[in-house]
């Protein structure tokens, strides 16, 4: 069989300190003439009153962001071309690298709250790139390019530069008939997340811990994306709030592009250590060690995986943990996990204190909650016959309790799930 997933092992080092920049805040920004973005279209305000995007975040505190506005050039380089996104944790811009002005060049600019913590994110990129490899999963992982700090009103903020990429799985979701991907295309696209996990796991020794369709990019043959997102800025801006010390801007979705996925967002990634504990991955993701405040490993990678591959393939989701308040409940969670998995063996509840919050010491529910009257097989809605029996084998190598119980990531490669359009085209021999 050919090899899909090439496995060289790297010794893991220790990374250098990220290089550093620091900015005046009266020099924050300068406007080159030449490089100026001017709107000829006037733009919609909107009332001043009205919260939108990081503003509905929880805990949202508006002196922890930058106030980025169109048309800034960070570090007389980075021109800010338009709003790609926002988290709990930083914005993201779409610009242009002015460096080389014979060429036009495009990178996503990360900028940091104030707030956030970053010598982690930062070592593990460094130590990313200090991994000398051949692996094909290396590609998959989204690379930094550059990054510095600047000085802001309220404090001082670290910026990121990326490699600029196309839309994320969950906004390519809402493109798709019936929000579903087609198995094929989800074949092909997941296949290419496993490798950039085997090549974090098995060279560079890194826990991504956040494995969840936005966080899975689409590539980009060429500038064509960039180009269309710069031009729809220009004559068709988005929407706006403008304050006295602020402008709040829309994002604008990037447009369609056909390249490889990369992982990316490495803001709550770990380095492995067998002491791995604390509270980590997207609740509804949530790996059932990482609930019960187990030490956790690179297994719960694989569990978002399957997460994210089910959300991605079926109309509903696999776990639906949050109370009619919209609040997550971790008794609701792992009721539906005993439905959809069985009892947790004893041996593995014994490893968490917590554990005993929910079951008794003979491994009895004892949750707040019942146990709901769901099995994979009935979750499943898509599939008949033996492609659904091929599909739901294949989750389960991934749907345990135990982590040492889940199949590794060639494994999980290697099903005849994941490669039936190949083993159909014949690029893939069954032994």
């Amino acid at each position: 069989m050919r090899r899909l997933l090439p496995c060289v092992r790297v010794a893991a080092r220790a990374s250098s300190s990220a290089v550093t920049c620091r900015t005046s805040w009266n020099t924050r920004v300068s406007f080159p003439a030449q490089h100026r973005m001017i709107s000829t279209t006037s733009c919609e305000l909107l009332d001043s009153d009205s919260l939108i995007e990081e503003e509905r975040l929880r805990g949202y505190r508006a002196g922890h962001y930058y106030p980025v506005r169109i048309g800034d050039v960070f570090q007389d380089r980075y021109s800010i071309i338009g709003k790609l996104g926002y988290g709990t944790s930083s914005t993201v811009w779409l610009c242009h690298d002015l460096q080389n002005p014979k060429e036009k060049t495009y990178v996503a600019l990360k900028v940091c709250t104030n707030c956030s913590q970053l010598p982690c994110e930062l070592a593990i990129y460094n130590h990313i790139d200090s991994v000398s490899s051949e692996h094909a999963g290396r590609d998959r992982v989204r690379r930094l390019l550059e990054s510095f700090e600047i000085n802001g009103p309220h404090g001082t903020h670290a910026c990121l530069v990326h490699e600029a990429l196309g839309m994320n799985l969950e906004e390519l979701r809402e493109l798709v008939p019936g929000r579903m991907f087609a198995a094929d295309l989800i074949r092909q696209t997941l296949r290419e997340v496993l490798r950039g996990l085997h090549f974090l796991h098995e060279e560079a020794g890194v826990i991504h811990t956040d494995i969840q369709p936005k966080n899975i990019l689409l590539g980009v043959l060429d500038n064509s994306a960039f180009v269309r997102f710069e031009r729809d800025e220009l004559e068709r801006p988005m929407p706006r709030k403008k304050l006295p010390d602020r402008t709040v801007y829309v994002s604008r979705p990037m447009p369609l592009a056909k390249g490889p996925p990369s992982l990316c967002d490495l803001g709550e990634a770990r380095f492995y250590h067998p002491g791995n504990i604390g509270l980590v991955m997207p609740d509804l993701y949530r790996a059932p060690e990482a609930v019960l405040e187990m030490p956790w490993s690179y297994s719960i990678d694989l569990w978002g995986f399957a997460m994210t591959l089910w959300d991605l393939f079926e109309p509903e989701r696999l776990f639906t943990p949050h109370n009619e308040d919209g609040r997550y409940s971790e008794h609701r969670h792992l009721a539906q996990m005993v439905a959809i998995m069985g009892p947790p063996p004893l041996d593995f509840l014994r490893r968490s204190d917590k554990s005993m919050l929910f079951w008794d010491d003979q491994g009895a529910w004892k949750g707040e909650v019942p146990i709901p009257d769901i099995t994979l097989e009935s979750a499943e809605k898509r599939l008949a016959g033996d492609e659904k029996k091929l599909f739901l084998d294949f989750l389960r190598k991934i749907l345990q309790w135990k982590p040492e119980d889940r199949q590794d990531i060639r494994t999980v490669f290697m099903d005849e799930w994941l490669l039936a359009d190949l083993i159909e085209s014949g690029e893939v021999v069954q032994e």
